[in-house]
C-alpha cells in the first residue's frame, strides 16, 4: 500500500510539473528555440558589437614606419589639433539659409533706424548702406566659415596619426552589422568613395578577405592616393600589395550601369560643400551599389544629420532614369524607415555608437580609445522579416544598465518610437531578460510585443 501511495504521488506531481512547464510556457510564449537560432545568450542574432579592436598587424608596421620616416616636428600636437579640427567640423551653411538669415537681419536693423530718427529727415541712401555693411559685418561674425581640407603630404601622415585606428574601428564594426547578420553575403566588388587611407580595404578585407576580387577606391587627394597604396605595399615601394586587386582612381567609374557588391563611403559626406552634392553623391553611389551601401560618420549631430538627409534621398527620391528597380531599404541601425525619433526630440541628440580600439603606438596614445560613429547601411534586398511571430527587434541607442533582477534598456522601436524598457525575467521571459543582459549599445534587443509592463516614454 505504501509503494503504492508513493507512485501514485509520484503521478501527480509529475502532472502538476508539467502543468507548471505549461503555464510557463504560456506565460511567456517565445521559447529559447524561436529567436535564439540555437545561439548561446551572449551570441544572440541580436549582438553585433566587437570586442576591442586592432589594426591588421601589416598595416600598422607600415603606418608606423611612414610616420618614423617622416620625422615631422610637434606630431603629437598636432594630431590632437586636426582629431579636434575634424570632429567639431560642421556642415557648410546653405545660400538659401544665408540670404534668409540676411533678410531677417536687415528688417530688424530697419526697424530699429526708423524708431531712433523718428519724422526726422534721413539720406535712404546712406541709411541703407549703413544697414548693408551691418548684416555683411553681422553675417561675417556668426556664419561657420566652412573650407575644404586639402591635404599636401605631411598633412596626410598627420591625418594618418590621428585618424587611421579610430576610422578603420568604425568601418569595420559597421561592417560587422553585414557579416552578423546576412552570413551568406561574399561580396566581389568594392567601390570606396572618398578613400583617403584605405581603411574601408583593410576592413572590407578582415572580414571577406576570401571573395573580394576588385577594391575600387576614389580619392581626389593625390597625396592620399599615394599613401594608401605605400600602406599596401608596407611602406617599400618594390613589395606586392598585402591585399591585390585594389585600384586607385580620383573620379568615380564613368557608366551608370558599373554596379559593385558593397559600396562604402566614411567620413567623405562632411567634405562636400552643400546638401545638394552630398544628395547627388549619395545617389551615384546608390546607382552603383548592387548589394549594400554604407555610409559612415562622425558621431556628431551635424554627422546624424547628414545620414538622415541621405536616408531620406535614398528612400524617397524619384529619378528620371533608373537602372535598377530594386528600391532602397534600410538594413541598419533604424529598425524602421519612419522618421527619425532623435530628430523631433528636445533637445536634440545624435544616434551614435561606439567602438574600443588600440591606438598606434605613439607618443601620447598608450590607451585604448573609443571611436564615436554613426552609420547608415541600405540594401536591395528587404531584409528577411523575424521567422517567429510576435518577435521584434529593436536597436539600443544607449549603454544598457544592468541592476538586480532587472535590465533598463533604451531603444529605438520598429514603430518608429523611442522606448525605455525595463527587462525582467518574470515579465519578458527568461530568455529575453539574459540576452539584455548579454546586450550593449548598439546591439539589437529581442521584444515580446505582448508585453506592454513597464514600457515608458523615452522623455520620462
Amino acid at each position: 500500500m505504501a509503494s503504492r501511495s508513493v507512485c501514485v504521488l509520484c503521478r501527480k506531481t509529475s502532472v502538476v510539473g508539467t502543468m507548471c512547464r505549461g503555464m510557463s510556457a504560456a506565460a511567456h510564449p517565445q521559447s529559447q528555440v524561436d529567436f535564439l537560432k540555437g545561439e548561446a545568450h551572449k551570441k544572440h542574432p541580436g549582438v553585433t558589437n566587437l570586442k576591442t579592436l586592432r589594426l591588421p598587424e601589416e598595416l600598422q608596421t607600415a603606418a608606423c614606419s611612414i610616420i618614423h620616416r617622416a620625422q615631422l616636428p610637434r606630431l603629437t600636437e598636432r594630431t590632437h589639433s586636426l582629431t579636434n579640427s575634424l570632429w567639431s567640423r560642421k556642415r557648410p551653411v546653405e545660400d538659401f539659409t544665408l540670404r534668409k538669415k540676411a533678410l531677417s537681419l536687415e528688417k530688424e536693423l530697419w526697424r530699429k533706424e526708423i524708431e531712433t530718427i523718428g519724422d526726422g529727415d534721413v539720406d535712404e541712401q546712406l541709411l541703407e548702406d549703413r544697414i548693408r555693411k551691418k548684416v555683411i559685418s553681422e553675417l561675417r561674425r556668426s556664419t561657420y566659415h566652412w573650407t575644404t581640407m586639402k591635404y599636401d603630404e605631411d598633412l596626410a601622415v598627420v591625418y594618418m596619426a590621428a585618424r587611421l585606428a579610430g576610422g578603420y574601428a568604425a568601418v569595420r564594426r559597421a561592417m560587422n552589422e553585414i557579416k552578423k547578420r546576412d552570413p551568406s553575403f561574399a561580396p566581389q566588388s568594392l567601390l570606396d568613395f572618398g578613400s583617403g587611407l584605405g581603411t574601408v580595404v583593410w576592413a572590407s578585407h578582415s572580414c571577406w578577405g576570401d571573395t573580394l576580387k576588385e577594391m575600387v577606391c576614389v580619392d581626389s587627394s593625390g597625396p592620399m592616393n599615394i599613401l594608401a597604396e605605400k600602406l599596401l605595399k608596407g611602406d617599400d615601394n618594390e613589395a606586392e600589395p598585402h591585399i591585390k586587386h585594389v585600384y586607385f582612381r580620383q573620379f568615380l567609374p564613368v557608366s551608370p550601369k558599373v554596379q559593385f557588391d558593397l559600396v562604402v563611403t566614411a567620413f567623405t559626406l562632411s567634405e562636400l560643400p552643400n546638401m545638394k552634392e552630398r544628395e547627388e553623391a549619395v545617389l551615384t553611389l546608390w546607382r552603383k551599389t548592387s548589394s549594400y551601401l554604407v555610409l559612415v560618420e562622425n558621431g556628431t549631430k551635424e554627422g546624424h544629420q547628414m545620414l538622415m538627409e541621405a536616408r531620406d534621398a535614398l528612400l524617397k527620391k524619384q529619378e528620371k532614369t533608373v537602372y535598377d528597380t530594386r528600391p532602397a531599404s534600410v538594413f541598419a541601425p533604424c529598425p524602421h524607415e519612419l522618421t527619425c525619433p532623435k530628430l523631433t526630440q528636445e533637445p536634440v541628440t545624435p544616434c551614435n555608437f561606439q567602438q574600443q580600439y588600440h591606438p598606434l603606438p605613439l607618443p601620447g596614445h598608450h590607451q585604448l580609445q573609443r571611436e564615436k560613429f554613426i552609420y547608415l547601411i541600405l540594401t536591395r534586398t528587404k531584409a528577411a522579416k523575424a521567422e517567429t511571430e510576435n518577435v521584434d527587434w529593436a536597436r539600443l541607442i544607449a549603454p544598457v544598465q544592468c541592476r538586480s533582477r532587472h535590465v533598463h534598456c533604451r531603444m529605438c522601436c520598429s514603430d518608429g518610437k523611442l522606448q525605455h524598457l525595463v527587462v525582467t525575467a518574470r515579465k519578458h521571459s527568461r530568455d529575453v531578460y539574459r540576452c539584455a543582459r548579454s546586450s550593449n549599445w548598439g546591439d539589437q534587443q529581442p521584444i515580446i510585443q505582448q508585453v506592454q509592463d513597464d514600457v515608458q516614454s523615452d522623455s520620462e
